[in-house]
């Protein structure tokens, strides 16, 4: 007989919490507030994990999932949740995170597009989807939560004729490409080894602004292009490129409305995507990204805009480039910052508190080290003046936070 539970709040990762005998168990696929019987499947020194055995009491928020596939794939996580209540929890987690760094956060805004059909980028393996916490490859003929032209490639290429390997598929109606498949890329991912560099060459690329960076392995076949809210943006498949282009088009507007001035950074810049926008409104972009296959990228992107490049980690930019640059072209009015899962690093964020640029716009996909750089900038001067949450990933609990900071008066 399974141990008697109810279910209390959802935390990051998308399990609840319940108590058995004092000590915390995390279950995943429940519901705050049900009641549950449940098996425990872990045990560490602080906390359990367990499964559901039954759900005794089934909240009313409780829905049948839509996909076959749900909860044997890694993908989906809370497609037994309605559609609207997952973003009412996203939100409290969120809310919660920035609660434990003592923020009292603003109504939270939702930034949201359909919570089927949307994602246009998927990852395969062997032609398939890895199980859920296993390398083994599941079988797939269709995903519910993709795009169509995604849909329409998993439907006519069976299996055993899909790239063996991994495999990125990118696939929208605004992806500009007339394959076999229209406005779908492929792009098998293959073990190469980088262009070796030259000590002198790798120190020229480290300290000097450059267009355009060697010992780079991009590779045209890999390289997706798209009209993004006007604008024809690319960028290689095989890095991180949102999937949800709905949200991103939105959230992009959200993110470069009403700065302006004569000089912006975007750190963690990417591809460029919000420096092309930014680039309207700003006279000049100054763009820090270490990843030198998406800097080549943004280099593209931003042609004919006037802006700089340093193909650095953010770090080594305040260290070794900020002063210089500074210097050289005068203070940033406007940051905004795109920062890995890990925040910010903290060279970066004790940069920005002492500088004391007036805006800075930071989306991040980690709530828990979003609201630790926030509370460092609130501490250092700063207002937070408006959190929203792009809903980019619905039926999952992955979560994407973005703040805006004013500097306040002295």
């Amino acid at each position: 007989m399974g141990i008697r539970v109810v279910a209390e709040k959802m935390v990051f990762g998308g399990s609840c919490m319940a108590k058995v005998d004092g000590k915390t168990v995390f279950i995943p696929f429940a519901i705050p507030g049900e009641t549950l019987e449940i098996e425990i499947t872990q045990s560490f020194r602080d906390y359990d994990r367990a499964d559901i055995t039954q759900v005794v009491e089934p909240s009313a928020h409780r829905v049948q999932p839509f996909c076959p596939l749900y909860g044997i794939c890694g993908g989906c996580t809370m497609q037994h949740v309605s559609a609207a209540q997952q973003r009412v929890l996203r939100a409290q987690i969120l809310r919660d995170c920035f609660a434990r760094e003592g923020i009292a956060v603003p109504d939270i805004q939702l930034i949201a597009g359909s919570d089927r059909g949307y994602r246009a980028r998927i990852q395969l393996t062997d032609g398939g989807f890895n199980r859920r916490e296993s390398n083994t490859v599941v079988p797939l003929a269709a995903c519910p939560v993709a795009t169509p032209q995604v849909n329409a490639y998993l439907a006519a290429v069976p299996q055993q004729d899909r790239p063996r390997g991994r495999c990125h598929l990118f696939g929208d109606s605004r992806v500009q490409h007339a394959t076999a498949f229209d406005h779908l890329l492929v792009a098998e991912e293959k073990k190469r080894a980088p262009r070796a560099m030259s000590e002198k060459l790798k120190k020229r690329i480290k300290h000097t602004v450059r267009p355009r960076f060697a010992g780079t392995t991009a590779d045209a076949q890999s390289v997706c292009s798209l009209l993004l809210a006007g604008k024809t943006i690319q960028f290689d498949t095989r890095g991180f490129f949102q999937s949800n282009l709905d949200v991103l088009e939105k959230t992009v507007g959200t993110m470069t409305q009403g700065i302006a001035g004569k000089r912006a950074l975007d750190m963690y810049a990417g591809a460029g995507i919000f420096s092309v926008f930014l680039s309207d409104s700003f006279a000049q972009m100054t763009l820090v990204e270490h990843n030198r296959d998406a800097l080549v990228q943004a280099e593209i992107n931003l042609r004919g805009k006037k802006h700089e490049s340093y193909g650095v980690s953010g770090a080594k930019w305040v260290r070794e480039n900020a002063a210089q640059d500074i210097a050289r072209g005068g203070d940033f009015d406007a940051v905004v910052i795109d920062p890995p899962r890990s925040g910010m690093e903290k060279e970066v964020r004790d940069w920005l508190c002492a500088h004391k640029p007036r805006h800075i716009r930071s989306l991040s996909c980690d709530p828990a080290t979003h609201a630790r750089d926030a509370a460092a900038l609130i501490r250092a001067g700063y207002a937070l003046t408006a959190l929203y949450l792009p809903d980019f990933y619905p039926q999952t609990s992955h979560i994407e936070s973005l703040a805006f900071f004013e500097r306040r008066a002295p």
